[in-house]
């Protein structure tokens, strides 16, 4: 018979956080993405993941070329995610602040992350806060930051109590070069 126990984690009941990064070539002709799943101990849970090739016509301004890409693979990545999120995080550098704001709506919150020591734009319909620890960055979220006692604020305070507010931006990055360039690399700091 098995010995009775309850996990203290409750890991499931704090769900699912993604995590979407998106990256240019160094031609900046194609752009490719993914959107990574994990669970609050950091597991993986789905990698979803896309490119596109961006137009190159001299009917598109440059800036719109980026925006259309960025959309256009943004909604790819949703659309065959089959796991719905708490939130999603992203990097501001990544995700310009008017996708989420005016142009792809979610059912959940998206949080972009940006250093403080660089210039962010964000919208008027973010809501701004910054964390101090472990290292100090500003979160943007959409349509506005998680009450303080929710299950996504319990998430995420777990996440970045974890170390994982950022880490698994690069689990994506090696994760895309595997996929794509047939590369595999060790994740930075790990064996």
């Amino acid at each position: 018979m098995p010995i009775p126990f309850r996990d203290a984690d409750e890991i499931e009941e704090l769900g699912v956080a993604g995590y979407l990064k998106l990256e240019s070539s160094a031609s900046a002709s194609t752009v490719r993405g993914a959107l990574f799943l994990i669970n609050a101990r950091g597991e993986p849970l789905e990698f979803t993941y896309n490119r596109l090739e961006t137009p190159n016509t001299f009917l598109w301004r440059q800036n719109d070329v980026s925006r259309h890409s960025v959309r256009k693979l943004t909604v790819s990545l949703l659309a065959t995610c089959s796991k719905v999120p708490r939130f999603i995080l992203c990097l501001a550098d990544d995700i310009y602040h008017e996708l989420f704001c005016n142009e792809v709506l979610l059912s959940v919150p998206v949080c972009r992350i940006a250093s403080p020591l660089k210039t962010t734009a964000h919208s008027a319909l973010e809501s701004q806060e910054t964390l101090e620890s472990p290292e100090p960055v500003h979160l943007f979220w959409f349509p506005g930051k998680p009450a303080d006692d929710s299950i996504e604020q319990r998430l995420l305070n777990r996440l970045v109590a974890g170390g994982l507010l950022l880490e698994p931006f690069e689990r994506i990055l090696v994760g895309l070069g595997e996929v794509y360039d047939g590369v595999k690399q060790e994740a930075a700091g790990s064996q």
